[in-house]
């Protein structure tokens, strides 16, 4: 098969797409020919060299993937050859063929593409274990999402207002602050233009927010994002955009008997990511089959491209970026 391999790391240049050995399915895996993979900021970090893959993990990029399952490990029950399915991976996507873990695999959604489902596993299976499993989201309280344009923002946002949440958003254009509002966002900031923790003062009257999903973890965005933060309010961080250190001022925590949690959906145990995928095909599926939640695609490209796909990503693209299989 071929596979995007990264020759050293660096810039997208980096990036070809050569022949490499078929992966076989292992005891509990099984084997999908992969229509698509979304490309991910993770991905990026490893093609960079600061983001190794777990050990045993596939050496290739790409931590989600939709196909055809091509053939079934031992002991696994419940899939068919032939099903078209989409999946959250540890690694290789970026492949004709991979090998994944039964309980990551999920079926494709009714009412979207084989393709168009690579969008879905990573962000959905993100913004679900944190805002609803771990930060528990509840309708009417606000929902504040760093970066609501992207994969995960425009995930955020659809699923926070499905259950009668509202929700604020930054984002860096008008025309991204534009596409947050055909979603639903109810608060609409520019973080070049704004200083998030006053526009969330002002618009919720002093009260704050009740969740906040941050993709940029240190710098000063620790201190400014508990400053946003409601009484009990919940910061989930996921990202670290902003760097791996921030301060963080314990009191002002303590005042608002607020909670920080911080999570990596790549690094946990099998049956934590089965248990989130469980719990996705029960709550998120029957709202995109619904038309009330759907994937938000940027463009598509071939694999063959992959070098472009990064650079898209690090630009102006609104929602997620596909690779295609030949």
């Amino acid at each position: 098969m071929h596979a995007v391999t990264v020759a050293e790391p660096g810039g997208p240049e980096k990036l070809a797409w050569a022949e490499v050995p078929d992966p076989a399915p292992g005891e509990g895996e099984v084997l999908v020919e992969v229509a698509a993979a979304g490309v991910n900021r993770a991905d990026i970090m490893q093609r960079q060299g600061v983001y190794d893959p777990p050990p045993g993990a596939s050496p290739y990029l790409g931590l989600e993937c939709s196909g055809t399952i091509a053939a079934l490990g031992p002991e696994v029950s419940g899939w068919s050859v032939g099903e078209e399915v989409c999946a959250l991976l540890v690694g290789g996507g970026y492949a004709q063929k991979v090998a994944v873990p039964a309980g990551q695999v999920l079926p494709v959604p009714k009412g979207v593409s084989l393709v168009d489902a690579a969008a879905l596993p990573e962000v959905v299976c993100t913004v679900w274990s944190n805002v609803f499993m771990i930060a528990h989201l509840r309708p009417r309280e606000l929902l504040f999402v760093q970066g609501g344009s992207g994969g995960i923002g425009t995930m955020a946002i659809q699923l926070a207002k499905a259950i009668g949440a509202r929700v604020a958003v930054t984002a860096g254009s008008k025309e991204k602050l534009e596409f947050c509002a055909e979603l639903g966002a109810d608060i609409l900031i520019d973080y070049h233009e704004q200083d998030f923790v006053t526009e969330i003062e002002r618009a919720t009257d002093g009260a704050g927010a009740d969740v906040i999903l941050d993709n940029m973890g240190g710098g000063d965005y620790l201190d400014r994002n508990v400053a946003a933060l409601a009484a009990n309010g919940r910061l989930a961080i996921i990202g670290l955009q902003a760097g791996t250190k921030g301060e963080l001022d314990i009191a002002a925590l303590l005042m608002r008997e607020g909670a920080v949690t911080a999570t990596s959906l790549r690094s946990r145990p099998l049956k934590e990511k089965a248990a989130i995928v469980a719990g996705v095909r029960e709550h998120v599926w029957p709202l995109i089959a619904a038309g009330k939640v759907r994937p938000v695609i940027d463009r598509e490209l071939p694999m063959s491209e992959a070098a472009e796909a990064h650079r898209a990503l690090d630009g102006s693209h609104i929602g997620k970026v596909l690779l295609t299989t030949p």
